[in-house]
């Protein structure tokens, strides 16, 4: 971790135009098409479903931003949807804001990758061979994409398009984990910490609405207003107009989601999707009562 980080400072004092250019258009496939669409939305949520085929794909995108393999990533974030700021989150800043940022990468449990510690919350991965492989072997995308960087460019698209890209991409994963707990807007009474950020979504592709999406779970769309920039559910909506996403799920009338008001005896209900306290409706985005694929709308 230590060396990515010297390799992004590296980064900024051999500034060129291409590599610079290369590193934000790879930003954008690891970080919005892999994580925010592959492993978040569609892997760990099932908010929309797409071919196989494409599955894969941005599964392997997601491999590319060098936050762990499937397995790892989705059982993480699911334990988090299950225990929300409460004891056994795995980065909850009632820890510690340093905690919730990176020290639970670099001090805790997930520093070791174990798939097996996760595996009651991965059942349906578990069962893909695919999943289990690449989990095992999630650095080879990684590797091979920094080998044709330097065969394309030399070691400045290497130092941009691994190193400091990564970087950036790492931390602003982090500030989901941290920051959307700590500072920003709460439309939603979730019982929990999380809130919506601006700055944040602007950095994840519309991660950053993050109490949008503790209220509703499994919804593949994020940003509920208009102003709430989600190029995530952006992209998700490109691919239903391809024919390659359906059973899109969107928020639902949910009574036991409240709208926060000024005081807590003025909270009235509001159009939500339900957010389970159970194992299955915490972690895999599921309701209580089964769930409803809307039509997509603007």
């Amino acid at each position: 971790m230590a060396a990515f980080h010297i390799g992004a400072v590296v980064a900024l004092f051999n500034f060129a135009w291409k590599p610079f250019w290369v590193a934000v258009f790879l930003w954008w496939v690891s970080g919005g098409l892999g994580i925010g669409m592959g492993y978040h939305r569609l892997l760990t949520h099932r908010g929309y479903k797409t071919p196989k085929w494409l599955e894969y794909l941005l599964t392997i995108c997601g491999t590319l931003a060098l936050e762990g393999g499937p397995i790892f990533w989705v059982g993480v974030h699911r334990m988090h949807h299950q225990l929300t700021d409460r004891p056994g989150d795995p980065h909850s800043p009632r820890d510690g804001k340093w905690w919730s940022h990176m020290g639970w990468v670099l001090m805790g449990r997930s520093l070791h990758h174990s798939t097996s510690e996760f595996s009651p919350y991965v059942p349906d991965l578990r069962k893909d061979r695919f999943y289990l492989l690449l989990s095992r072997w999630h650095w080879v995308p990684l590797t091979v994409l920094g080998a044709a960087l330097f065969a394309f460019g030399g070691w400045n698209y290497v130092l941009w398009g691994i190193f400091l890209r990564t970087t950036v991409g790492l931390h602003a994963t982090w500030l989901v984990n941290s920051a959307t707990h700590l500072w920003g807007t709460r439309r939603f009474a979730t019982g929990d910490d999380s809130t919506n950020n601006f700055l944040i979504a602007i950095l994840t592709f519309g991660e950053g609405w993050h109490n949008n999406h503790h209220a509703h779970p499994s919804s593949a769309r994020h940003g509920l207003k208009w102003w709430e920039f989600d190029l995530n559910w952006y992209g998700i909506r490109t691919l239903r107009l391809l024919g390659l996403a359906k059973e899109i799920k969107l928020p639902r009338p949910d009574a036991r989601i409240q709208l926060v008001s000024d005081t807590p005896a003025q909270a009235k209900t509001t159009t939500a999707g339900g957010l389970g306290d159970t194992a299955v409706d915490a972690v895999a985005g599921a309701r209580t009562e089964p769930a409803k694929s809307e039509a997509v709308s603007a």
